[in-house]
């Protein structure tokens, strides 16, 4: 058998290397749930939001995740109302502030009210994205990213599961 010769790893490169192994996991957690670590003025058991939420509502609101894109009635939804959150009902977007972005998903340019919807930083897919969550009951909604159009130039991208539609 041949005996290969491997390049010798130097201190710096090691410890460069040990730090990488120990800050990804770091970073990878950093953002998970973050709604769901506040308290929240409703705040039910996971029981309950099990009970009161549809297997796919309760996999966007309570566990973060996403719908694939323009499987939601709601990014047609074109009539004059409000969109509330599926989980608690909190009135979170307008019709009027609603716009096709052609992303597949219902998108916002403003929240209906000031206090309507909150946010954190969400690192799930290793860099930083401002998620946005029901400020009522921690819901996941989706993100906030900017590329939307004026006034605010801000895109809330949200799943169509997350919301239910009041017509006006």
């Amino acid at each position: 058998m041949e005996q290969k010769n491997f390049p010798a790893i130097g201190r710096r490169q090691m410890l460069a290397g040990l730090g990488l192994t120990v800050s990804i996991p770091v970073l990878a957690s950093c953002g998970v749930a973050p709604a769901q670590a506040k308290t929240f003025p409703v705040s039910l058991s996971d029981a309950e939001w099990r009970k009161r939420l549809t297997k796919a509502e309760y996999r966007i609101l309570r566990e973060a995740g996403t719908e694939p894109p323009f499987t939601s009635p709601l990014n047609d939804e074109k009539r004059a109302g409000t969109f509330v959150c599926a989980g608690c009902g909190n009135a979170l977007y307008s019709s009027k502030t609603k716009y096709d972005s052609g992303t597949g998903w219902p998108s916002f340019w403003a929240p209906i009210a000031k206090g309507a919807v909150a946010t954190s930083t969400d690192y799930k897919i290793g860099y930083p994205r401002t998620e946005v969550h029901c400020a009522d009951c921690g819901g996941h909604l989706g993100h906030i990213f900017g590329d939307g159009p004026k006034p605010t130039g801000k895109r809330h991208c949200i799943n169509g599961l997350a919301l239910d539609f009041r017509s006006a």
